[in-house]
C-alpha cells in the first residue's frame, strides 16, 4: 500500500449512509456524505449531538463501516480491505486522539507512546528512541516515566497526541480532543495539533464542539441530520473567535 503522496485527497467519502436498526426501527445517522479532503488539511467537523458527526468520523477511521457508499484513503476503498489489511492502515496510515485519552493505565507515558510502533514492529530500541522523541515535541520529555494517573489531563491528552504519531500517519483523526479538558488546556491543545499538522504536513480531521477549534480549522464541515449543512472556509468566517477567549459558546 503506497502512501500514494501523488493524490491531492487523502479522504474521499462517496454517498455514506449509515443505518442502525433499534427496536425494529431503522434509523438513518447518515443519509449520503460525500466529502473530499485534501492531504495536509486540518478540518473540523462541527454539528450538534446526534447530528451524524461521530458516525462519519468513525466511517473515515475505519472504526465502522458505512450500509452504503464508500470510504477511501488515499484511493484505497476500506470497503474492500480484509480484516488484516484494515488494521494495518488502521496502525500505519491512522493517528487516533480520543476525548478520554485511552491511555494504559498500567504503562508509562513512554510505554504508551511506544505501543503502536510494537505492534508495526518496531525493534524497541528504535521505538523507545523515537517515543522520546515524540515526548519531547509535545513538552513531556521530562514525564516520560510517569503513569497517566500521574499526569493531569492536558499531559495525558499530549501523550496521546504523541501516540498518534508514532507510525508516521498521514491522517490523524480526533474525537473532542479538548472535550475533558479546560479552555486554557484546551486552547494548548489545538495549538499543539495545529503546530504538528503544520510541521509534519499531516492531515487532521477533529469531530469537536468547541469553537476555539475553527480558529485553526483551514475548512468547518457543519453536518445536521446525518447530512453536511455546509462547508466553510476560514477566511470566510467572519468572526474573530480570538477576541472571545474561548468562552464555550457562540450564536452562529
Amino acid at each position: 500500500m503506497s502512501a500514494g503522496s501523488g493524490h491531492e485527497w487523502i479522504v474521499r467519502t462517496k454517498g455514506v449512509v449509515k443505518e442502525y436498526t433499534m427496536g425494529g426501527q431503522t434509523l438513518r445517522a447518515l443519509k449520503g456524505v460525500d466529502l473530499d479532503v485534501r492531504r495536509g488539511e486540518y478540518i473540523s467537523l462541527m454539528g450538534p449531538s446526534g447530528s451524524g458527526k461521530s458516525t462519519l468520523f468513525n466511517m473515515i477511521g475505519g472504526l465502522d463501516k458505512p450500509s452504503e457508499g464508500n470510504v477511501f484513503i488515499d484511493e484505497v476503498d476500506m470497503a474492500q480491505l480484509d480484516a488484516a489489511e484494515l488494521a494495518y492502515l488502521r496502525c500505519r496510515r491512522i493517528g487516533y486522539i480520543f476525548q478520554t485519552f485511552n491511555l494504559i493505565p498500567v504503562m508509562t507515558a513512554l510505554e504508551n507512546v511506544t505501543l503502536p510502533m510494537i505492534f508495526a514492529g518496531v525493534p524497541s530500541d528504535a521505538s523507545a528512541e523515537k517515543g522520546m522523541q515524540l515526548l519531547k515535541v509535545v513538552g513531556l520529555g521530562h514525564r516520560y516515566h510517569h503513569k497517566p494517573t500521574e499526569l493531569s489531563g492536558g499531559q495525558q491528552q499530549r501523550v496521546a497526541i504523541a501516540r498518534s504519531f508514532a507510525n508516521d500517519p498521514a491522517l490523524i483523526l480526533a474525537d473532542e480532543p479538548t472535550g475533558n479538558l479546560d479552555g486554557k488546556t484546551g486552547t494548548e491543545i489545538i495549538e499543539l495539533l495545529r503546530t504538528m499538522n503544520k510541521d509534519r504536513g499531516v492531515t487532521v480531521i477533529s469531530a469537536t464542539h468547541d469553537l476555539k477549534m475553527v480558529d485553526v480549522s483551514d475548512r468547518i464541515v457543519y453536518i445536521s441530520d446525518g447530512q453536511i449543512e455546509r462547508i466553510e472556509n476560514r477566511e470566510d468566517i467572519k468572526i474573530s473567535l480570538g477576541e472571545m477567549h474561548g468562552s464555550g459558546g457562540l450564536a452562529h
